[in-house]
C-alpha cells in the first residue's frame, strides 16, 4: 500500500514536470499559434505506390533554374535528369542544356587551367567558386539544395509520429522535407519585411522572399501562382534529394511479396515434416 503510494506521487511528480518543461518550452518558442507546424500536402509521390509527375519536376526545374540557382547550389550530375524516375528530359535536351553552363576545367597538357562547355557528366555549376565567397555576397553561404529536402523536418509529436510509419491509410508518411519548403516559400506573410517568415524558427530568415506570382512562366499552361510554385519546386527539390525513389519502392514491394511467398512455402514446408509426429 505504502509502495503504491509512494509510486502515485512519483509519477505525478514527473508529469508535472513534462507539462511545467512543455509549457515553458512552448513560451519560448513563441506557442504554438504564433509558431505553427507545416500541413500536411498531398503529393504524387507519397506512399509506398508514389510516383513522380514529370510534368511537375519540369516545372521546378525550370524554378530552380531561373530562380533558386542564383544563390543555391544542385550539387547532382545534369544528366540526371534524364535518368528514369525522373523529369522525363531526352539526352538530346540534357546536352543542350548542359551545354549552356561554362565549366572551369584543367589542367590541360600545358598544365593551365580552362573553361569549356558543360558535359551531361558535369554537376551542375555552384553560383559562388567558395562558401566564403556566398558568405562575402550573402552575409552566409545558402545550403546545397541536392539534400535540401531530406535534411529539412519538424517534429510532428505524438503520436501522429507514430501511425507516420506504419503500412496503414495515410501512413508511412516521409514527406516531412517537401511540406518544410513548401511552407517556408508560403510563410512571408509580412510585406513590410521580407525576411519575415511564418513558420521559419525565430520567424527571421536569411532568405528575402524568393518567388511571387507570375515571376515565372509555364509552357503548359498551369497557373503560376505562389502556392503552385512552391507546390513545384519542393517536388523537384525531393526527387534531386533521391532521384532513384521509385526504383527503391518497385524493389521494396518485390521483396515484400518475395518474402510473404517464401513464409508461406517455409509454413507448409513445416507441417508437412511434422505432420506425423506426435505433439
Amino acid at each position: 500500500m505504502a509502495f503504491t503510494k509512494k509510486f502515485g506521487i512519483a509519477a505525478a511528480a514527473l508529469l508535472g514536470v513534462v507539462v511545467f518543461s512543455t509549457a515553458t518550452l512552448r513560451a519560448e518558442e513563441g506557442g504554438p499559434e504564433e509558431q505553427p507546424k507545416p500541413a500536411r500536402q498531398s503529393w504524387s509521390f507519397a506512399g509506398p505506390f508514389g510516383a513522380f509527375d514529370k510534368a511537375q519536376l519540369q516545372r521546378g526545374f525550370k524554378i530552380y533554374k531561373e530562380v533558386c540557382s542564383n544563390c543555391h547550389e544542385l550539387h547532382i550530375p545534369i544528366r540526371t535528369l534524364a535518368q528514369p524516375g525522373g523529369p522525363g528530359f531526352t539526352e538530346d535536351q540534357v546536352k543542350t542544356l548542359a551545354a549552356t553552363y561554362t565549366v572551369h576545367d584543367g589542367p590541360n597538357l600545358q598544365g593551365e587551367m580552362f573553361d569549356r562547355p558543360g558535359r551531361p557528366s558535369d554537376y551542375f555549376p555552384a553560383p559562388f567558386p567558395n562558401p566564403e565567397a556566398a558568405a562575402a555576397s550573402l552575409g552566409a553561404p545558402p545550403p546545397d539544395m541536392s539534400l535540401l529536402a531530406k535534411a529539412r523536418k519538424y517534429e510532428r509529436g505524438f503520436p501522429a509520429f507514430v501511425f507516420d510509419a506504419l503500412p496503414i491509410p495515410g501512413g508511412m508518411y516521409q514527406e516531412l522535407g517537401p511540406d518544410y519548403i513548401y511552407a517556408i516559400l508560403n510563410g512571408y506573410t509580412h510585406d513590410d519585411d521580407p525576411n519575415w517568415n511564418l513558420y521559419f524558427p525565430g520567424h527571421k530568415i536569411a532568405m528575402g522572399k524568393p518567388l511571387s506570382p507570375s515571376q515565372v512562366e509555364y509552357a503548359d499552361g498551369t497557373p503560376t501562382t505562389l502556392d503552385q510554385y512552391a507546390k513545384d519546386v519542393a517536388a523537384f527539390l525531393y526527387w534531386a534529394a533521391e532521384p532513384t525513389l521509385e526504383q527503391r519502392k518497385r524493389v521494396g514491394i518485390r521483396v515484400m511479396i518475395f518474402l510473404l511467398v517464401f513464409a508461406g512455402l517455409l509454413y507448409f514446408t513445416k507441417k508437412k515434416i511434422w505432420a506425423d509426429v506426435a505433439h
